[in-house]
């Protein structure tokens, strides 16, 4: 039972058809086709239908899901088939075959390929390297294909010139003497005028590189090209007959036919319009007739492409045979045949051809009814139930009619060709009724008067299993002859090319050497049946049953006509009543159970019963369809298809309860294996956490080791580098030890520098990378103006204003006093004086002995502005928005920078006093005079002798020396 394919899609196995007919038969085989179902099962025999369209159903996923499973297993396929084949090979050392049939465009080819590029596949080379050099095991592929009689454009198609035509380099075949147009060749300009959906460039190169890797030599394959080249131009040879003379018309064509076959043109010439005779002793040259020299032509070129088709196999098989082969180490060296042939043919014209493969039909069909009916019948036997006789048509006595000793029609045929003198198709005809005449199978004019479908000295008809035949005599009598003769074989042979000569051995003979009468071409067919039918037998066979859809190779169209007439001459429905034989399914109890076994209570999830055998009908008795069955010793037979469907049913109702127990079951055990997984790893992460801090912690420790006795106590020392997890915890050790660090430091300061220590860090904090030079390593005096270097005149007149101010505002300690240059809102520029004190900001005038012009509170001052250039721009921010613009200067040394010494006294006042001081460093720097807002921008100027201010039209310009 072919599992994962529904009821919608049909039934994957004509054996389950609730009756047995051929409207049913056809039905199913229909809907498979329209549901892209392409292969059914008939037991152990495939029927395909060409799909005339690619289908992704042959990668190596398709592989894998057949690779060593049973028929039932998977639904229908050409893999399972080849599966089946090479296991028996492999398993029970058995050579086995693989029969593949139906008539031309069904997909035969396309189904041998499939298969050994599967069986090609599941070989593993890894495990016989030693004995094998492609992936072919032990196993010799064979590909047959009967081509004695082909059509003339099945031949070329075959030949694989479609693709030569259509993928050829313009170099390759301007080197042939060939065009890409498949009209120009009358071969093959019929069959080019049929659309087809293969792609035959891509073919082309397929082919081309698969040559290349298999092993043939570039000199091999251009002679294989030639030859194609050759039959095509064969094909465009035309005679005449200048009186009694016959002559080639396009002489040209000769030329390059010599060319393509590495001889001389005058040999070729004569090999197609003579024939050498021998009589005696003399030797004469006979002429021709026009009809002769045709079908020594046609007859030269099946000749040279079956010789080609030959000598690919053998050396495709030389290629990949297992060298040193020893059978007490490697086994047994079983084979794998596959045969691919034509299926029975019935045109509006049969001739000599469609005679021989209608006879190799019949054969096949008599042995593929006999092998399936022993094997069943064997079955039988060895499971203990009753054979139930089945009547089917033996079609021994049609095998008969054709190929008796003297008295089958091959016999008469034979018999008429070897007659002395003139013998005509017609002479053959009254031969056949003579001594046919009253033969059940046979039917001639002459014989049935009154079968007016019949023409007098023309036809006659046989009775075949597929339908009756009507043959045409004309012509059997020159086929059936040895139209080769034997100058071909010697002009092939006489080439200089060593392929083409080692092709045609016999050529070597003279013709005085040459004396016995060749066996005609029937009895070399029916020689051939007999030997292939004698090897098929000793085989264990598979059949692939082909049927062509439609004549317009239309993926879309199914013709019911078409198809029927093919299942008829298949003998399908045939097949279907000897495999079915009163049971349509059987199973061993082993496997039955195995894929039935959840249904039942009994047996699920394993059966504690004696045996499977009392396991399947417990089950069996619990569903009800004890009365449907019979029980062999190792299988149990299911007699109607319906009882399998329900079992089927009822299986996929509870595999679906299965799988969410599984599901459950499985998603149980993925969330305990992933936390057992994450609390190991929680606990190894918190181990190796622990570790690292130890390890981290150890090597501070041993760096750090005496840091106090260090002389810059450990500036020098280099931290680790922590793991990710100690990294803030880092930040803050190092803040620790530099705090640490900087109380040593500054317990070595006098306690008289601290103040100015803490200034310095006040405005290194406020300034630093926003001004280049912020005075921290000169000492900071603060009270400049008290300074005789800085005011050598005033200073003396400063003191006293300073000491008066103490007294009347009561401050404590002098923060910072400077000459300075400011502006005021009328643009007025002039030199000045500022004193800070711990409670107030003063702005004196020097030229009055330090007369206080202005007092601010520091309570009223908001903030600092400042510049980001080496200028000594200070704003002062008050509450009242009358903010103070000055420009410090120093008389000695010149151009002292003081911005960093003022900012930093003052914010450290303010720190101490727990007030936030802001201080801005910009340029222009903003500021506000009486509530109107300005800016004062600093300019660097050449030339400039000191700073000085100008009006602009945004407030105001610090020009300061740029030198």
């Amino acid at each position: 039972m072919a599992e994962q394919e529904s009821l919608e899609f049909g039934k994957a196995d004509f054996v389950l058809m609730d009756t047995v007919s051929m409207p049913e038969f056809m039905n199913n085989l229909r809907l498979r086709f329209e549901k892209g179902r392409i292969y059914t099962f008939i037991g152990e025999v495939v029927v395909s239908v060409n799909p005339y369209k690619s289908l992704n159903i042959y990668g190596r996923d398709t592989i894998e899901q057949y690779k060593g499973r049973e028929l039932y297993e998977r639904p229908p396929h050409l893999f399972a088939i080849a599966d089946a084949a090479y296991k028996a090979m492999k398993r029970r050392s058995k050579d086995t075959c693989i029969v593949i049939s139906g008539e031309s465009g069904a997909g035969k080819t396309e189904a041998s390929k499939y298969i050994m590029q599967y069986i090609a596949a599941i070989t593993n080379p890894s495990q016989r390297a030693e004995v094998e050099r492609l992936n072919f095991s032990n196993t010799v592929v064979m590909s047959i294909e009967l081509s004695s009689f082909p059509d003339r454009h099945r031949l070329m198609r075959k030949s694989y010139s479609f693709p030569l035509l259509q993928g050829g380099s313009e170099q390759l075949l301007r080197s042939l003497h060939l065009q890409k147009s498949l009209s120009s060749y009358n071969y093959i300009h019929v069959g080019a005028q049929l659309k087809c959906s293969i792609n035959d460039a891509a073919e082309f190169k397929v082919v081309a590189d698969a040559m290349k890797v298999i092993g043939f030599k570039p000199e091999e394959i251009q002679t294989a090209y030639k030859i194609l080249a050759t039959i095509l131009h064969l094909g465009n040879l035309k005679f005449i007959v200048d009186g009694d003379t016959p002559l080639i018309e396009n002489s040209k064509v000769v030329s390059v036919i010599a060319e393509l076959l590495s001889t001389k043109t005058d040999m070729v010439e004569k090999a197609l319009l003579y024939r050498t005779v021998a009589t005696g002793r003399d030797v004469i040259d006979k002429q021709h007739t026009e009809q002769e020299a045709s079908y020594g032509r046609d007859a030269f070129a099946k000749a040279i492409y079956e010789r080609l088709f030959c000598w690919i196999v053998t050396r495709i098989n030389d290629i990949i045979e297992v060298k040193n082969y020893d059978t007490t180490i490697h086994g047994k060296n079983t084979v794998i045949g596959v045969l691919d042939i034509y299926g029975f043919e019935i045109f509006d014209n049969n001739s000599f051809e469609q005679f021989c493969i209608n006879y190799c039909n019949e054969k096949l069909q008599q042995l593929f009814i006999q092998l399936v009916l022993k094997q069943e019948q064997e079955e039988y036997q060895r499971e203990g139930i009753p054979w139930k006789h089945i009547d089917y048509f033996n079609n021994q006595i049609i095998v008969d009619l054709v190929e008796q000793q003297h008295k089958g029609i091959i016999a008469i045929l034979d018999d008429a060709c070897m007659n002395v003198g003139k013998v005509t198709d017609e002479m053959f005809l009254e031969a056949l009724n003579s001594k046919l005449g009253k033969h059940g199978h046979f039917s001639s004019r002459k014989v049935c008067a009154s079968d007016k479908v019949l023409e007098f000295d023309r036809d006659f008809r046989i009775r075949h299993y597929a339908g009756d035949v009507v043959y045409s005599v004309i012509g059997f009598i020159d086929k059936n002859k040895d139209t080769l003769f034997q100058d071909f074989k010697r002009l092939m042979y006489n080439s200089s090319n060593p392929v083409l000569k080692n092709m045609w051995p016999e050529g070597k003979l003279s013709i005085t050497e040459v004396t016995k009468r060749p066996l005609t071409a029937a009895t070399l067919f029916k020689n051939s049946m007999i030997a292939l039918v004698d090897n098929l037998a000793s085989k264990e066979p598979y059949y692939v049953r082909c049927i062509k859809p439609n004549d317009k190779k239309s993926p879309q169209i199914f013709d019911d006509e078409r198809c029927r007439h093919q299942v008829e001459y298949l003998g399908l429905l045939e097949n279907v009543r000897v495999r079915r034989a009163g049971f349509a399914f059987r199973q061993t109890y082993e496997k039955f159970l195995h894929r039935y076994k959840m249904i039942s209570e009994f047996t699920w999830p394993n059966h504690d019963l004696p045996s499977d055998k009392e396991a399947v009908k417990k089950l069996i008795e619990h569903c009800g369809f004890q009365d449907d069955v019979a029980y062999g010793k190792t299988k149990i037979f299911i007699r109607t298809p319906r009882t399998l469907f329900t079992l089927e049913e009822l299986r996929a109702q509870m595999l679906v309860r299965i799988v969410l127990f599984l599901q459950k079951v499985w998603r149980g055990t993925l969330a305990r294996m992933r936390y057992k997984r994450t609390r190991a790893a929680l606990t190894i992460i918190r181990y190796y956490r622990r570790y690292k801090v130890k390890s981290y912690i150890r090597e501070v420790a041993r760096r750090f080791h005496g840091v106090k006795t260090m002389r810059d106590y450990g500036k020098h020392v280099k931290w680790p580098t922590p793991p990710k997890v100690l990294r803030h915890f880092e930040e803050a050790l190092q803040a620790i030890f530099n705090r640490w660090r900087a109380s040593q430091l500054i317990k070595s300061i006098p306690a008289t520098d601290l103040p100015q220590v803490r200034a310095k860090v006040a405005a290194m904090e406020m300034l630093k990378g926003q001004r280049a030079d912020l005075g921290l390593q000169r000492a900071w005096e603060g009270n400049y103006l008290a300074s005789k270097p800085d005011t050598p005149q005033t200073s003396g007149t400063f003191v006293p204003v300073a000491n008066e101010l103490k007294r009347k505002d009561k401050y404590m300690n002098i923060l910072f006093s400077c000459h300075v240059r400011k502006v005021n809102r009328f643009s007025k520029v002039e030199d000045r004086a500022i004193f800070v004190t711990d409670r107030h900001l003063y702005k004196m005038d020097p030229t009055k002995q330090y007369k206080v012009m202005k007092t601010i509170p520091l309570y009223n001052l908001t903030g600092l502005s400042v510049s980001n250039g080496k200028d000594q721009l200070v704003v002062f921010h008050t509450k009242d928005n009358k903010d103070l613009i000055v420009c410090l200067f120093s008389k000695q040394p010149t151009h002292e920078s003081r911005i960093g010494e003022l900012v930093g006294v003052l914010v450290n006042h303010f720190k101490s006093e727990k007030r936030h001081l802001q201080v801005n460093v910009t340029n222009p720097v903003q500021c506000s005079l009486h509530g109107k807002k300005c800016t004062v921008s600093v300019e660097t100027r050449l030339n400039q002798p000191q700073p000085d201010f100008t009006k602009n039209r945004s407030g105001f310009v610090l020009s300061v020396p740029g030198n």
